[in-house]
């Protein structure tokens, strides 16, 4: 397995500041838990490398409220562990976000899911071998030669919501990240229960 997880690859405007959204981050928190319990949310403890994030929007806009980049390995998190995504401009591989903690090495990808539509409100990205192995190809599935946290992969997700049934099945296996998948949902609930639906929780 190649690890593809944990380095950002956009560029990166974060400006440090204290906690906001206080009551997000506890709702985002509450419903962390349950995929870190099932080892979805964690980290390979053999590389030191943190694995999935979860992320819900505020307001009417493309902000949200994410999960810091290496925080997988925390069983319990609270404000200090999230920071705000300003604006996910993927044409330019740039992300402005601000905050106790600097954002996910996936915002970039979560940015792209928000701006599918309005009504998608959570976004989880978890790690399963198990998972990936039995629903690649499957469910949604990207293409395996476009790499996940990239500008491209706005693009694929794109195509699959529209063509491929994304919109729908609201969970997508990512070819090219081994192990990875990507739920989202209207709400924080939907977007964790999908994924825990298919791992049988």
């Amino acid at each position: 397995m190649t690890i593809d997880e944990g380095y950002i690859k956009y560029i990166s405007h974060w400006t440090p500041g204290p906690a906001s959204h206080i009551v997000a981050s506890r709702d985002l928190d509450n419903w962390r838990r349950p995929l870190y319990e099932a080892g979805l949310i964690g980290q390979y403890e053999d590389l030191g490398i943190g694995y999935g994030n979860i992320s819900v929007r505020r307001g009417s806009g493309n902000l949200f409220l994410i999960s810091g980049t290496q925080t997988g390995h925390l069983r319990d998190t609270d404000e200090q562990h999230y920071c705000l995504v300003t604006d996910c401009d993927i044409r330019n591989n740039i992300v402005r976000c601000n905050g106790p903690i600097q954002a996910s090495s996936e915002a970039m990808t979560h940015g792209a899911i928000y701006a599918l539509g309005d009504a998608i409100g959570a976004v989880v990205h978890v790690h399963s071998a198990e998972l990936w192995q039995r629903y690649i190809h499957k469910l949604p599935t990207t293409d395996p030669d476009v790499a996940y946290g990239t500008p491209d992969m706005a693009g694929e997700l794109d195509r699959l919501y529209r063509l491929s049934g994304l919109k729908e099945t609201g969970v997508a296996v990512l070819a090219g990240h081994d192990e990875g998948l990507i739920s989202f949902g209207t709400t924080l609930e939907q977007a964790v229960t999908r994924i825990l639906r298919i791992a049988g929780q």
